[in-house]
């Protein structure tokens, strides 16, 4: 059984049993979080997709960890110029598991 859920803009396919990095949520460790956007469950040949969710679906996960991606280097410059710029970005996530999907 698999289930394509939305969250933080982006979309994701899940199974039970997977853990995931998602855009940040404010949960603590260990806590249980449950998603209602499903945009589509699957469990063999029976798939019910969603205008543009699907009824009654959820995904039930719980937080594994809270922390920081790896550090993404921005470089801009304009040749001739004398035109540089330097930054960096650390964008925060959310690990979590998904323990069942219901719909």
């Amino acid at each position: 059984m698999y289930a394509v859920i939305k969250t933080g803009g982006k979309q994701y396919k899940v199974a039970p049993g997977e853990k995931l990095k998602i855009e940040q949520i404010p949960a603590d460790v260990g806590a249980q979080v449950n998603f209602d956007q499903v945009l589509m469950v699957g469990d063999g040949d029976a798939v019910k997709v969603g205008t543009p969710i699907v009824a009654g679906a959820s995904v039930q996960a719980t937080v594994v960890a809270q922390g920081r991606g790896e550090k993404v280097k921005i470089f801009k410059m304009r040749r001739r110029k004398h035109y540089q710029k330097r930054q960096g970005h650390r964008q925060n996530y959310t690990e979590v598991r998904i323990d069942g999907i219901s719909g």
